[in-house]
């Protein structure tokens, strides 16, 4: 391992040197296969604005309150996106996608790893970052994990401001009893009690081809945004 000299994962220099370094354990250089097959045109899935379990539709054609026809896409967020694979299979597969990142060395990598898509990157504080239309789905890989145990009430209080009613928070997240980190476990105990006020599980499947990092640890989840009390 390089030695580095910033360690603390809240920074955006913490990341920065390792994307410099190409320090990257939790990069796949992929899309993971589940979300490639969610993805796929036809077949059988949750719909990401709450309707019944069936076939994922493609970008579909909705009326404006002028009863005007428009074209409409599905809205993705990628938080903490890293070289940004995912954000390309969403784009493809017709999703307005956009991808975000702190670190400035993360989103160079991201643009030069997703070619045409690249205006799809930017760099912005989660926290702080404000989508130009409404989220119909935050996807999550790696984010939580990279971010200190005692940040994950801010994390999963954003997720909930970000997404509206059905809204669904799809990807993979990390269990493991390890202290130290990035990557920072869960426990599953504790990721319930963090989700439940704001969150209900829909589904809950081991990864299927998890990298070393991740290895027996990961899965595949998708919770629904509950009703705002």
């Amino acid at each position: 391992m390089p030695d580095f000299t910033n360690r603390d994962p809240r920074t955006a220099e913490f990341w920065d040197q390792r994307f410099e370094a190409e320090f990257m354990p939790w990069d796949r250089g992929g899309v993971p296969s589940q979300l490639s097959a969610w993805l796929q045109p036809g077949k059988p899935v949750s719909d990401p604005q709450g309707q019944t379990p069936g076939r994922r539709q493609p970008p579909v054609e909705v009326s404006d309150p002028a009863g005007q026809t428009s074209g409409h896409r599905f809205s993705v967020l990628i938080p903490g996106c890293g070289t940004g694979y995912e954000l390309q299979a969403f784009c493809q597969a017709g999703w307005n996608a956009t991808a975000i990142d702190f670190s400035p060395s993360a989103v160079v990598a991201a643009q030069q790893a997703v070619g045409k898509w690249r205006e799809h990157v930017v760099q912005a504080d989660f926290f702080e970052y404000a989508p130009s239309q409404p989220l119909d789905l935050i996807y999550e890989r790696a984010f939580l994990c990279a971010m200190p145990r005692d940040m994950w009430p801010r994390v999963v209080q954003r997720w909930a401001e970000l997404l509206p009613e059905d809204g669904l928070l799809l990807g993979y997240f990390f269990f493991d009893d390890n202290p130290k980190g990035p990557p920072f476990g869960a426990d599953r105990q504790q990721l319930e009690q963090l989700m439940s006020a704001h969150f209900s599980k829909e589904w809950d499947e081991p990864a299927s081809d998890s990298i070393p990092v991740f290895q027996g640890k990961e899965r595949w989840m998708a919770w629904r945004r509950k009703k705002a009390l």
